[in-house]
């Protein structure tokens, strides 16, 4: 697979002159943007800036049954608010599932997926009470395989009644189909790049389709970084692990390799990551409490631009 849609070239540079580096913010429109989200949004268009690139907003409303068009109209204000500005028109992923759909039919045709028709409960059962289950860097159980060895027929079957069935990626075969050291460049405070190793059979054999939801996130995020240029990701620290599934699938589909960096979270008291499921305080409260985007600035430890 490669990128079909590619962004359009900037006339103005000249022939000769490198590529504009091209940084996003994807958020996705279940909720307000918190404090977490300031800092992630206010340090790519800062840096897309700082270098003369360019600053891209991405919706990731994959989940339809979660995306709200309120919340994706609080996120253009609370952006515009902040003093963020983004090249328009923002890319939404709810209107580009034929891209998904075309890298899973490639992953197909390479063997790699298999079709899982486990419930939640029925994994849970086969795991049982083994307190040293293997599990993934999100912490949730590894799946134990229990479909993976189903015939063909049996599949048909499943399939002719009526049964959902999630796509699941045969993940060690598709490491050594990969046939190389995965890795990528990640970039620290300093700006001094380090080389990472990457881990993808921490993640098992992953989910990268489901009957409700056309593409999971790690499948989107690579063929919507892809398709929009994207050539540094910058993200928090809690989906670094993830950058290993992601490098991975990369490979696979023959999509480029962004350079990462990955900054610190924003904790609440207690020392968790700010959540929307668990009540951050939005933006737009701060704002209506009368907070400013200079406060905002300070707050979440990104120095207006062209100072600290």
């Amino acid at each position: 697979m490669t990128p079909d849609s590619p962004s359009p070239a900037d006339d103005t540079a000249p022939a000769d002159a490198a590529p504009r580096r091209v940084f996003r913010f994807a958020p996705s429109p279940n909720g307000y943007l918190h404090l977490g989200h300031a800092r992630s949004a206010l340090l790519n268009h800062d840096l897309a800036r700082a270098c003369g690139g360019r600053f891209l907003l991405r919706i990731e409303d994959l989940d339809l049954s979660r995306a709200r068009p309120e919340f994706e109209a609080a996120i253009y204000e609370d952006l515009a608010w902040l003093g963020i500005e983004w090249e328009e028109p923002p890319r939404r992923q709810s209107e580009h599932f034929g891209d998904y759909e075309r890298a899973l039919e490639r992953l197909q045709a390479m063997d790699l997926l298999y079709p899982c028709f486990c419930t939640r409960g029925e994994i849970a059962q086969a795991i049982g009470d083994n307190p040293g289950w293997p599990r993934d860097p999100d912490g949730a159980p590894l799946y134990p395989q229990t479909c993976r060895a189903l015939e063909d027929e049996d599949i048909r079957r499943r399939l002719a009644s009526g049964f959902n069935a999630a796509l699941r990626l045969r993940t060690n075969q598709a490491v050594a189909q990969a046939a190389m050291m995965l890795g990528w460049r990640e970039y620290g405070a300093a700006d001094e790049p380090r080389d990472v190793r990457a881990e993808p059979m921490r993640w098992g054999d992953v989910v990268l389709a489901r009957k409700d939801v056309p593409a999971s996130y790690h499948l989107a995020v690579v063929v919507d970084d892809a398709l929009q240029g994207v050539t540094d990701v910058v993200r928090g620290e809690d989906l670094m692990q993830a950058t290993s599934l992601h490098r991975l699938l990369q490979v696979l589909l023959g999509l480029p390799a962004p350079d990462y960096r990955h900054h610190a979270l924003i904790l609440d008291a207690e020392g968790r990551k700010l959540s929307k499921s668990d009540g951050a305080t939005a933006l737009r409260a701060l704002r209506g409490q009368g907070a400013t985007p200079a406060q905002i600035r300070e707050w979440v430890g990104v120095p207006a631009f062209g100072r600290g």
